[in-house]
């Protein structure tokens, strides 16, 4: 089996239930934040929309400069669903393009003449392109948690799930 077969299995899947978490969100919330140095909900359900977007940025280019980097906003949980979808389709089609040669290429990130990370493109796929949706979906748990909502099931049942 192929390593990206496995990856778009995984990928898929963490899409399937981030997109759960997407939808419960209230849409009237997209200010709140529990503390002052947490994100707003907006600025998480952008980012963790965006995510499935580092994907190609990682396989189809050696390099990335975070010099002129503009992080993402969404106007409500519904475009962060959309966005993800979007992002999540041209992941996948990113790995089925790569051969299993491609994942160990050195992919790197800098700032300018700073080099922020470098390291073969498999493992920045797994710490940030695929790996950072499981992190910042189980922030938005806590958050929907805080605010009140039904947290879904992840890998296992949800208390909010069970009967």
């Amino acid at each position: 089996m192929a390593i990206s077969d496995f990856l778009v299995s995984e990928l898929q899947y963490e899409l399937d239930v981030t997109e759960k978490f997407l939808g419960r969100v209230p849409a009237d919330k997209m200010d709140w934040q529990p503390h002052e140095k947490s994100m707003t909900v907006r600025q998480l359900i952008s980012h963790i929309a965006e995510i499935p977007g580092w994907v190609p940025v990682t396989m189809d280019m050696d390099a990335l400069d975070m010099g002129t980097y503009q992080p993402p906003s969404v106007d409500s949980p519904q475009d962060a669903i959309a966005v993800l979808k979007e992002n999540g389709q041209q992941a996948i089609e990113s790995l089925q393009r790569a051969s299993d040669e491609d994942y160990s290429k050195i992919w790197k990130m800098t700032a300018g003449e700073q080099t922020l990370m470098e390291l073969p493109k498999y493992m920045a796929l797994r710490t940030g392109g695929i790996g950072q949706l499981p992190h910042h979906r189980a922030q938005l748990g806590v958050y929907l948690r805080l605010m009140g909502e039904s947290v879904p099931a992840t890998y296992g049942p949800s208390a909010d799930e069970q009967s």
